[in-house]
Protein backbone atom coordinates (compact mmCIF):
# COMPACT_ATOMS: atom_id res chain seq x y z
CA UNK A 1 0.00 0.00 0.00
CA UNK A 2 1.52 3.29 -0.81
CA UNK A 3 2.05 6.47 2.02
CA UNK A 4 -0.97 8.64 0.20
CA UNK A 5 -3.15 4.98 0.60
CA UNK A 6 -1.93 4.45 4.38
CA UNK A 7 -2.92 8.45 4.81
CA UNK A 8 -6.08 8.08 3.22
CA UNK A 9 -6.77 5.45 5.52
CA UNK A 10 -5.48 6.57 8.48
CA UNK A 11 -7.82 9.95 7.77
CA UNK A 12 -10.84 7.58 7.26
CA UNK A 13 -10.19 6.19 10.29
CA UNK A 14 -9.85 9.28 12.57
CA UNK A 15 -12.92 11.11 10.64
CA UNK A 16 -15.43 8.21 11.61
CA UNK A 17 -13.86 8.28 14.94
CA UNK A 18 -14.96 11.70 15.16
CA UNK A 19 -18.24 11.62 13.54
CA UNK A 20 -18.59 8.97 16.77
CA UNK A 21 -17.54 11.14 19.14
CA UNK A 22 -19.44 13.91 21.30
CA UNK A 23 -18.26 16.56 22.90
CA UNK A 24 -17.13 15.88 26.91
CA UNK A 25 -18.71 19.15 27.99
CA UNK A 26 -21.88 19.59 25.85
CA UNK A 27 -22.33 16.43 24.03
CA UNK A 28 -22.43 18.76 20.85
CA UNK A 29 -21.80 15.51 17.74
CA UNK A 30 -18.41 15.37 16.10
CA UNK A 31 -15.66 16.65 18.10
CA UNK A 32 -14.15 16.03 21.28
CA UNK A 33 -14.46 19.04 23.37
CA UNK A 34 -15.55 22.24 21.51
CA UNK A 35 -14.38 25.66 21.34
CA UNK A 36 -16.68 26.96 23.87
CA UNK A 37 -16.15 24.35 26.16
CA UNK A 38 -12.34 24.65 26.31
CA UNK A 39 -12.99 28.08 27.16
CA UNK A 40 -15.59 27.02 29.90
CA UNK A 41 -12.05 25.37 31.26
CA UNK A 42 -10.19 28.33 31.78
CA UNK A 43 -8.63 28.45 35.25
CA UNK A 44 -10.43 31.02 37.80
CA UNK A 45 -8.49 30.16 41.13
CA UNK A 46 -9.89 29.95 44.02
CA UNK A 47 -9.00 28.83 47.87
CA UNK A 48 -10.42 26.37 49.70
CA UNK A 49 -9.76 25.43 53.81
CA UNK A 50 -9.79 21.76 55.01
CA UNK A 51 -11.06 20.85 58.25
CA UNK A 52 -7.40 20.87 59.40
CA UNK A 53 -6.52 24.57 58.54
CA UNK A 54 -4.35 23.30 55.11
CA UNK A 55 -4.70 25.64 52.18
CA UNK A 56 -5.88 24.57 49.42
CA UNK A 57 -5.96 26.04 45.79
CA UNK A 58 -8.39 25.14 43.21
CA UNK A 59 -8.15 25.71 39.32
CA UNK A 60 -11.70 25.50 38.45
CA UNK A 61 -14.95 24.63 40.01
CA UNK A 62 -16.32 21.44 39.61
CA UNK A 63 -19.42 22.12 38.17
CA UNK A 64 -20.76 22.83 34.50
CA UNK A 65 -18.19 21.90 31.91
CA UNK A 66 -15.87 20.98 34.37
CA UNK A 67 -17.23 18.54 36.33
CA UNK A 68 -18.49 16.75 32.93
CA UNK A 69 -14.95 16.50 31.63
CA UNK A 70 -13.70 15.22 34.97
CA UNK A 71 -16.36 12.54 35.01
CA UNK A 72 -15.44 10.98 31.75
CA UNK A 73 -11.64 11.43 32.55
CA UNK A 74 -12.44 9.35 35.77
CA UNK A 75 -15.42 7.12 34.82
CA UNK A 76 -15.38 7.10 30.95
CA UNK A 77 -11.44 6.52 30.03
CA UNK A 78 -11.35 9.65 27.91
CA UNK A 79 -7.69 10.62 28.71
CA UNK A 80 -7.59 13.32 25.70
CA UNK A 81 -9.10 15.00 28.24
CA UNK A 82 -6.05 15.53 30.93
CA UNK A 83 -4.50 17.65 28.10
CA UNK A 84 -6.76 20.23 28.84
CA UNK A 85 -7.53 19.61 32.64
CA UNK A 86 -3.79 19.76 33.03
CA UNK A 87 -3.22 23.06 31.57
CA UNK A 88 -5.82 24.41 34.11
CA UNK A 89 -4.24 22.88 37.07
CA UNK A 90 -0.41 24.11 35.67
CA UNK A 91 -2.12 27.68 36.28
CA UNK A 92 -1.81 27.33 40.55
CA UNK A 93 0.24 24.38 40.82
CA UNK A 94 3.29 25.89 38.59
CA UNK A 95 3.76 28.99 40.67
CA UNK A 96 3.40 26.91 43.93
CA UNK A 97 6.82 25.37 43.18
CA UNK A 98 10.17 25.16 43.30
CA UNK A 99 12.60 23.16 41.44
CA UNK A 100 13.19 21.69 45.12
CA UNK A 101 9.42 21.09 45.67
CA UNK A 102 8.14 17.31 45.78
CA UNK A 103 5.03 17.34 43.64
CA UNK A 104 3.10 14.41 45.49
CA UNK A 105 -0.17 13.33 44.02
CA UNK A 106 -2.89 11.81 46.44
CA UNK A 107 -2.90 8.19 46.12
CA UNK A 108 -5.88 6.13 44.37
CA UNK A 109 -6.59 2.36 45.08
CA UNK A 110 -5.31 -0.72 43.03
CA UNK A 111 -8.78 -1.42 41.85
CA UNK A 112 -9.04 1.90 40.65
CA UNK A 113 -5.65 1.62 39.27
CA UNK A 114 -6.75 -1.50 37.56
CA UNK A 115 -9.80 -0.02 36.13
CA UNK A 116 -9.10 3.15 34.57
CA UNK A 117 -5.66 1.58 34.17
CA UNK A 118 -4.14 5.27 35.28
CA UNK A 119 -3.87 7.48 38.12
CA UNK A 120 -5.84 10.53 37.58
CA UNK A 121 -4.01 13.15 40.05
CA UNK A 122 -0.54 11.55 38.79
CA UNK A 123 -1.91 12.01 35.16
CA UNK A 124 -3.11 15.91 35.62
CA UNK A 125 0.17 16.69 37.04
CA UNK A 126 1.95 15.43 33.98
CA UNK A 127 -0.05 16.84 31.73
CA UNK A 128 0.61 20.03 33.94
CA UNK A 129 4.23 19.56 32.58
CA UNK A 130 5.44 18.96 35.81
CA UNK A 131 6.95 15.28 37.27
CA UNK A 132 4.92 13.94 39.97
CA UNK A 133 6.39 12.04 43.19
CA UNK A 134 4.34 9.09 44.06
CA UNK A 135 5.68 8.77 47.76
CA UNK A 136 2.37 8.38 49.38
CA UNK A 137 0.50 4.95 49.31
CA UNK A 138 -2.86 3.96 50.48
CA UNK A 139 -2.31 1.04 53.55
CA UNK A 140 -6.34 0.90 54.42
CA UNK A 141 -9.22 0.74 51.79
CA UNK A 142 -11.66 3.55 52.96
CA UNK A 143 -15.23 3.01 52.23
CA UNK A 144 -16.69 5.42 49.25
CA UNK A 145 -16.65 8.99 50.43
CA UNK A 146 -20.11 9.84 48.43
CA UNK A 147 -22.58 11.03 50.73
CA UNK A 148 -20.10 11.34 53.98
CA UNK A 149 -20.29 14.70 56.04
CA UNK A 150 -17.14 16.17 57.22
CA UNK A 151 -16.62 14.40 59.85
CA UNK A 152 -17.60 10.70 58.51
CA UNK A 153 -14.78 11.17 55.40
CA UNK A 154 -12.39 12.71 58.20
CA UNK A 155 -12.77 9.29 60.09
CA UNK A 156 -13.50 7.47 57.54
CA UNK A 157 -9.41 7.88 55.65
CA UNK A 158 -7.98 8.44 58.99
CA UNK A 159 -4.28 6.63 58.89
CA UNK A 160 -5.03 5.18 55.47
CA UNK A 161 -2.04 6.72 53.88
CA UNK A 162 1.52 6.46 54.16
CA UNK A 163 5.12 7.70 52.91
CA UNK A 164 7.38 5.55 51.01
CA UNK A 165 10.97 7.03 52.53
CA UNK A 166 12.15 9.92 54.64
CA UNK A 167 11.44 13.73 53.09
CA UNK A 168 14.42 14.89 54.93
CA UNK A 169 12.35 18.20 55.81
CA UNK A 170 11.99 18.68 52.03
CA UNK A 171 9.10 20.80 51.00
CA UNK A 172 5.87 18.94 49.70
CA UNK A 173 2.89 20.47 47.59
CA UNK A 174 0.20 17.95 47.75
CA UNK A 175 -2.15 17.33 44.55
CA UNK A 176 -5.78 15.75 44.16
CA UNK A 177 -7.94 16.24 40.79
CA UNK A 178 -11.15 17.35 43.42
CA UNK A 179 -11.66 18.46 46.60
CA UNK A 180 -14.63 18.69 48.46
CA UNK A 181 -13.90 19.06 52.58
CA UNK A 182 -10.55 18.37 52.42
CA UNK A 183 -10.49 14.71 54.52
CA UNK A 184 -8.53 13.29 52.04
CA UNK A 185 -6.12 15.92 51.59
CA UNK A 186 -5.71 16.34 55.60
CA UNK A 187 -4.92 12.32 55.77
CA UNK A 188 -2.05 12.82 52.90
CA UNK A 189 -0.26 15.59 54.72
CA UNK A 190 -0.66 13.87 58.11
CA UNK A 191 1.21 10.71 56.15
CA UNK A 192 3.78 13.22 54.50
CA UNK A 193 4.65 15.21 57.49
CA UNK A 194 4.64 12.06 59.44
CA UNK A 195 7.35 10.79 57.27
CA UNK A 196 9.49 13.74 57.78
CA UNK A 197 8.04 15.94 54.50
CA UNK A 198 6.94 19.74 54.84
CA UNK A 199 3.89 20.45 53.51
CA UNK A 200 3.31 23.78 52.09
CA UNK A 201 -0.03 23.78 50.38
CA UNK A 202 -2.36 21.37 48.02
CA UNK A 203 -3.58 22.45 45.15
CA UNK A 204 -6.56 20.62 43.07
CA UNK A 205 -7.83 21.10 39.26
CA UNK A 206 -11.57 21.37 41.03
CA UNK A 207 -13.49 22.46 44.02
CA UNK A 208 -17.23 21.92 44.49
CA UNK A 209 -18.86 24.64 44.74
CA UNK A 210 -21.01 24.62 48.13
CA UNK A 211 -17.38 24.40 49.98
CA UNK A 212 -15.38 27.22 48.12
CA UNK A 213 -14.04 29.86 49.35
CA UNK A 214 -12.76 32.96 47.70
Amino acid sequence: MSSASVLRAVGGEIAAFLLGASCAGCDAPGQLLCASCRLELAPAAREHVTPAGLRVHAALGYDGVAARCIRRLKSDGETHLARPLGAALAAVLVPAVSPSTWIVPVPTSRSAFRRRGYRVPELLVRRAGLAPQSVLSLVARPADQRGLGIEDRAANVHAAMRARGAGGGAEAVLVDDVVTTGATLDEASRALRAGGFRVVSAMALAATPRRDRF
